[in-house]
């Protein structure tokens, strides 16, 4: 309801994005019954539904602007290592954070990983040093 008020209130757009990208965890029904609770609650919107499963290409070119660009890198961790790496954080009371193992992978290791059958994520590449902070219009 925030994202409608704020638009209408700056003279701004109320975009409705579906998140349907997540196979495992989609539900019958769910994309009908979100948009019959905006409209029941009156919150109307100036563009969509749009569909992430239909907007793959947009995202990855985006992905792929970064990677070139040097603001972002290819990741081959599997979920299993990232899970471990989180719980031993967590469990030496550590705040929760990527160790950047595959920030600095050659185009030769990241090459053999795919040859392996392992699809890399993209991770931003954010300074070794010191903090990286962005001011949220809402959150500050």
């Amino acid at each position: 309801m925030f994202a409608w008020l704020l638009a209408r209130h700056s003279e701004g757009s109320f975009i409705v994005r579906i998140e349907d990208t997540d196979v495992a965890r989609k539900v019958e029904g769910a994309v009908e019954a979100i948009l019959d609770s905006l409209r029941w609650l009156g919150l109307d919107w100036d563009e969509g539904p749009y569909f992430q499963s239909q907007r793959l290409e947009l995202y990855r070119e985006a992905a792929r602007r970064l990677v070139t660009q040097g603001d972002a890198y290819h990741c081959c961790c599997s979920p299993q290592r990232l899970a471990e790496m989180r719980a031993e954080q967590v469990r030496r009371k550590q705040p929760p954070g990527y160790d950047r193992r595959c920030r600095e992978l050659s185009q030769e290791e990241r090459d053999k990983k795919e040859a392996e059958g392992i699809t890399p994520v993209v991770r931003f590449k954010t300074p070794l040093e010191g903090q990286t902070k962005f001011g949220d219009l809402i959150w500050g």
